[in-house]
């Protein structure tokens, strides 16, 4: 549904949204690590997460990182 990586560097944060049994699942891996794992149900919360996602990509390109082709996913 929704998935981007950016790297920079040796850096790499991966978004993703996925559909889960009993809602949307809203992921965020930075280094390989979680640092954000959420369980939305209301598809409202799910817009909200993904507003953040995009407006924080916006940031992070114009600070110099660059999109992935990401084929762990």
């Amino acid at each position: 549904m929704f998935h981007l990586s950016l790297q920079s560097a040796d850096h790499v944060r991966r978004y993703s949204i996925t559909a889960a049994p009993l809602g949307w699942e809203v992921k965020l891996e930075e280094d390989r690590q979680v640092r954000r794992n959420d369980l939305y149900l209301d598809w409202h919360r799910v817009e909200r997460a993904m507003a953040l996602f995009e407006r924080e990509v916006l940031q992070l390109t114009a600070n110099g990182w660059h999109l992935t082709t990401d084929v762990s996913q």
